[in-house]
């Protein structure tokens, strides 16, 4: 008999990240409740990945937060899990979030709330913080934002 993702449970959780000297300011604003994303504080431009260097200017960047809003760019279904820790969890959709502070600025999150079927591209998104499983580090899970200044 083979398994399948159906009756093959995960005992390991998902890969915990490893902060490097550029990414290590994520991480930690996220334990405070916050998004934050390295801005170049010489020309304004917000770098994400991030960078210790603008990449348009050369000057130097720090950590600030994001509103945590923007919106849905594209997005796939994940069928397959490609690392253990996510087996149990399929289907599940990841985005990428154009956010509001700068066109282009996007970042890769999972959707939650949410069914294929009913995301847009365009579509308002917001984030949420949430603990990832396994380890200390928290996450930004975005979600459809209401439209039209609709309350949630």
């Amino acid at each position: 008999m083979t398994a399948t993702s159906d009756t093959v449970t995960d005992t390991e959780p998902p890969p915990q990240p490893v902060p490097d000297p550029d990414s290590l300011g994520y991480w930690e604003a996220m334990t405070r409740g916050e998004l934050c994303i390295r801005r170049c504080q010489d020309c304004g431009h917000w770098c994400h990945p991030p960078l210790e260097r603008c990449r348009l200017c050369g000057g130097p960047t720090d950590y600030e937060a994001v509103s945590g809003e923007g919106t849905l760019y594209s997005f796939i279904t994940i069928h397959q899990p490609a690392v253990p820790g996510y087996r149990d969890t399929v289907p599940y959709l990841v985005g990428l979030i154009d956010l509001v502070e700068q066109p282009g600025l996007r970042i890769a999150a999972r959707l939650e709330d949410a069914e294929a079927a009913d995301l847009r591209a365009g579509q308002p998104m917001r984030s949420r913080l949430v603990p990832h499983p396994g380890g200390d580090f928290w996450v930004p899970r975005f979600h459809p934002a209401p439209e039209d200044g609709a309350s949630e």
